[in-house]
């Protein structure tokens, strides 16, 4: 039987099927895409990026020079405006390596060499200084984007035209370069694959990181031996760092057995702040009577003692604090008891770049460029439209307060010769308290919005001076406008038909039911996914149908559960997921999962995270707040990786407005999980939902039912608090993980835990700061193995 489906972002999966996953690859100023047969990497034409700039060619000669590396041929030029700005769609909360390339090869005949700010959304990254017109030049930041893109922006300093030849964003796993800080810069290009005699990148590097050989910038020591083995990426056990087998088949060790291997430069600034990460393997196999044992030193202070690197597995040291001084001195020494000298794979050294500046309100950004667009505004609009205030977009003003996202206050268009409609997204500038529109040639109604603002004063709206402008209601909607929404629909008719008959799925079991109706695998071009069929019997059944479409059509995050598609064709009504193949987190809990292991602490604080980081999406990301209503653990769904989505978003309520504190509604959630101040007052607010997940992160710590038989001690927060009250940590902690576990982690997990629980909803922290300590506790627990004065060791191993 065919039914119609809605296949959402079809466009976006055939893109990465042609691509290498999680690469982004912008060639600057080329008009098209292509493979770079150097690399292998699939480039894309940077035209749907930026709205700015001149494309340019570098030099015949320069061409010549790197004829094998064509996305070093072209560029873009910035010659008018202060800032202009890439804007490259992400995930948001993901971890990205972004590099960005520079080739001036002459491109403009001049010979001049040009110095500009590079900046990261709203914060300085780096002052680009091109040293020569022959040598490409690169800057590199591991980055955590805040919103669901990022801007890369070109700032003229007056000195020379600024350029820019490509951007490469590289996805990282998340529990990789943790920081408590903003982001990390690679410093002097200091990534040195030691013992090498060549540079290497993707695809020696599935993360595509430059490495350096011994020269400069890595000729850290003139006295270094280099070694080397044959390994291969199967025989060697790596870390989530994935330093690869290229890169950990070479070493060094000191000339001198006896003598230390040093490590040692001089900051430009003595107060910045760094990160290092060292990679060891014992790459030979070491006899009986053979043993490698050294101590690290920093500055003379021991950090690490008796370390012996391990035979074809990837260790990687780095430190729980950054660090910093006059001049930074590693030395790697040998014990009295070792038979061989200290040796060393590969180091890399980061800059702590901290963020100054926050960037704005995603849905202020959302609704000023959706103006941007409809009035083709001329002005220098690039880039953030409040931050930094220095780069205010014109006719703009906005608060700022402290580290929260500035909003706009004031927004004057006055004669600018705009015309058309005065659009209704105008009224999702929800802290705007001036509006001036005068002076343009604007018709139609003004928006019963923006008109109901101004009658109760709480914006100033001046319209004066456009002779066809007349208030809402008040004047006849022109006959061209209801000739457009038939014609729209139509041409969406054609694509739903189009999608539907390229598709062919199959029921083939039945995975569970539920009060909304039966869940069943089923397969779309051999690809697994979820469909939940609405069961005739389901209370509310449709509502929540047509809520949770309505809701998921709309809003993408990598920890929300994916719509691939929905039908609604008479009495067959189903909503396809994407399948998940560990389900959910209740299942693991109550031993369902029993081909699963147990989930580790480092696990369990990843879900709650990813959680975190999708509730907290809800709440603050979107256009308006959106709250769930019904968290809980088994609407927190897993997948293949125990990467964590919520699910299940029929009961979920979207605000009217960001300044709307609370609605009141009918109750709805689940017993146990539900907000006993939401449950009597009907006050629904998003600390509402903070409770529920509360709730489930007493779940996740205790591995307890929610809900037990004692009235006293029924609930899990009853419980949990009653242990609290002893100080044993190892009490409160699931017994089942065996106390393998960082304590100061537990104890932070549990803290947030209480006060997200807590009877007064003022009491409880909102999703963003329960977000950010969690994290930190991750960051805790991910430091804690084989921790030692201050350095750590990561030794997780690949399968």
């Amino acid at each position: 039987m065919w039914m119609s489906f809605y296949v959402a972002v079809l466009a976006v999966l055939l893109i990465q099927a042609h691509a290498q996953p999680g690469f982004i690859s912008i060639s600057c100023g080329s008009q098209d895409g292509y493979t770079d047969p150097s690399l292998e990497i699939n480039y894309v034409s940077d035209v749907g990026f930026i709205n700015t700039g001149v494309s340019g060619k570098i030099s015949s000669e320069e061409n010549s020079r790197y004829n094998t590396q064509r996305q070093l041929w072209t560029l873009r030029s910035f010659s008018e405006g202060k800032r202009n700005c890439y804007k490259i769609n992400v995930t948001r909360a993901s971890k990205y390596l972004i590099r960005t390339t520079f080739l001036y090869g002459n491109y403009d005949g001049r010979n001049k060499l040009p110095q500009f700010d590079l900046l990261i959304g709203p914060n300085h990254w780096s002052r680009v200084t091109i040293q020569n017109e022959s040598s490409a030049q690169f800057n590199e930041i591991i980055h955590v984007p805040s919103m669901d893109y990022v801007q890369i922006c070109l700032v003229d300093t007056d000195n020379g035209i600024p350029f820019i030849t490509a951007i490469e964003f590289r996805t990282l796993n998340n529990d990789t370069y943790v920081t408590p800080f903003g982001s990390l810069e690679s410093y002097n290009y200091l990534r040195c694959d030691l013992g090498s005699n060549q540079s290497y990148r993707y695809p020696d590097d599935v993360y595509d990181r430059f490495w350096y050989g011994p020269y400069y910038p890595c000729n850290f020591g003139e006295n270094w031996k280099p070694l080397s083995a044959s390994i291969s990426d199967d025989s060697l056990n790596q870390t989530d760092y994935k330093q690869g087998a290229t890169i950990m088949s070479t070493a060094v060790e000191p000339e001198n057995d006896s003598a230390p291997l040093v490590i040692r430069w001089g900051p430009k600034n003595e107060t910045d702040k760094f990160y290092v990460y060292m990679y060891f393997t014992e790459i030979h196999v070491l006899t009986t009577n053979e043993t490698r044992l050294f101590n690290i030193m920093l500055n003379d202070e021991s950090l690490v003692q008796n370390f012996s690197p391990r035979y074809h597995i990837a260790d990687t040291l780095y430190p729980s604090a950054a660090i910093s001084g006059k001049e930074i001195k590693f030395s790697l020494e040998r014990t009295e008891s070792s038979t061989l000298p200290p040796i060393i794979s590969a180091i890399e050294i980061y800059r702590v770049i901290d963020s100054q500046n926050p960037e704005t309100f995603q849905g202020d950004v959302d609704a000023i460029t959706s103006i941007k667009s409809a009035y083709g505004v001329k002005r220098d609009w690039e880039g953030d439209p409040c931050s930094p205030a220095a780069y205010l977009w014109g006719g703009l003003n906005c608060t700022y307060l402290g580290n929260e996202f500035p909003r706009i206050t004031a927004l004057d268009l006055s004669n600018n010769n705009l015309n058309g409609d005065v659009p209704d997204f105008l009224s999702q500038l929800q802290h705007l308290k001036i509006l001036n529109l005068e002076k343009n040639d604007l018709s139609g109604s003004i928006p019963s919005a923006l008109v109901e603002k101004s009658r109760k004063g709480s914006l100033s709206l001046s319209v004066g001076e456009n002779p066809y402008l007349c208030e809402s209601g008040q004047c006849n909607e022109k006959e061209k406008k209801n000739t457009v929404i038939p014609i729209v629909a139509s041409i969406c008719g054609v694509l739903i038909l189009l999608i539907a008959v390229a598709i062919l799925w199959i029921l083939k079991r039945k995975k569970s039911k539920g009060g909304f109706g039966t869940v069943y695998l089923g397969f779309i071009d051999d690809t697994p996914v979820a469909v939940k069929m609405l069961s005739s019997s389901a209370v509310h059944g449709y509502q929540q149908f047509q809520a949770e479409v309505k809701l998921l059509v709309s809003v993408h995050h990598k920890n929300l559960i994916s719509l691939i598609g929905y039908c609604n064709e008479g009495t067959n009504k189903g909503l396809i997921y994407e399948y998940m193949a560990k389900g959910n987190l209740r299942e693991h809990f109550s031993g369902k999962h029993n081909e699963s292991p147990i989930l580790s602490w480092k696990d369990r604080l990843r879900v709650a995270v990813d959680a975190a980081v999708g509730l907290e999406y809800l709440h603050n990301g979107c256009k308006f707040p959106i709250i769930h209503r019904d968290i809980k653990s088994s609407n927190i769904l897993l997948d293949e990786h125990f990467q964590a989505k919520l699910s299940d978003f029929g009961l979920s309520k979207v605000f009217p407005d960001d300044e709307t504190s609370h609605v009141s509604t009918i109750v709805a959630g689940t017993l146990g999980y539900l907000d006993p101040h939401y449950h009597s007052s009907n006050r629904l607010t998003q600390k509402s939902d903070v409770y529920s997940f509360g709730v489930v992160l007493l779940e996740i710590i205790t591995n307890q039912s929610v809900m037990a038989g004692n009235e006293e001690t029924g609930h899990i927060s009853e419980r949990v608090n009653l242990m609290i009250s002893k100080g044993d940590i190892r009490a409160i902690v699931d017994s089942s993980l065996e106390g393998n576990f960082d304590i100061k982690s537990a104890w932070k997990a549990v803290e947030i835990a209480m006060v997200c629980v807590s009877p007064n909803p003022n009491e409880r922290p909102m999703m963003s700061v329960v977000m950010s300590e969690l994290q930190e506790a991750l960051a805790t627990e991910l430091a804690r193995t084989n921790h030692n004065n201050g350095f750590s060791v990561d030794t997780e191993f690949m399968p």
